[in-house]
């Protein structure tokens, strides 16, 4: 079996929530499930924020000016990496207010249908 990251893992909800007809239970199961995924996401992207500004402050300190130190720090593996958790947050934080949405929409259909 092969360990999956965080990103595959958002990524395979979100195809999940495009591609498929969603039933209550399951979109309740997804949104439980990306609100588990969040805090590992936070705590990746507060990792990946200190070492790109480890990077910046480096950059800081060889360059006299500031955007070519900004410039330089951003086309680093650790930017890349900090961008990417940020992304996925994004990305995850967007899912579930859609899953959200669709459960409130799946109940208020039920509500009426009564």
């Amino acid at each position: 079996m092969t360990d999956r990251t965080i990103r595959q893992l958002v990524s395979e909800i979100e195809a999940e929530v495009r591609e498929t007809e969603l039933l209550p239970n399951r979109a309740a199961e997804l949104q439980t499930r990306l609100s588990a995924l969040l805090g590992n996401v936070n705590r990746e992207l507060t990792d990946a924020d200190l070492a790109y500004k480890r990077v910046l402050l480096d950059a800081l300190s060889r360059h006299a000016k500031a955007n070519r130190a900004h410039i330089e720090a951003e086309t680093s593996a650790e930017y890349r990496r900090f961008r990417e958790a940020r992304d996925v947050k994004d990305t995850g934080l967007e899912l579930i207010r859609s899953l959200r949405a669709f459960l409130r929409n799946a109940a208020e259909e039920m509500r009426l249908s009564r």
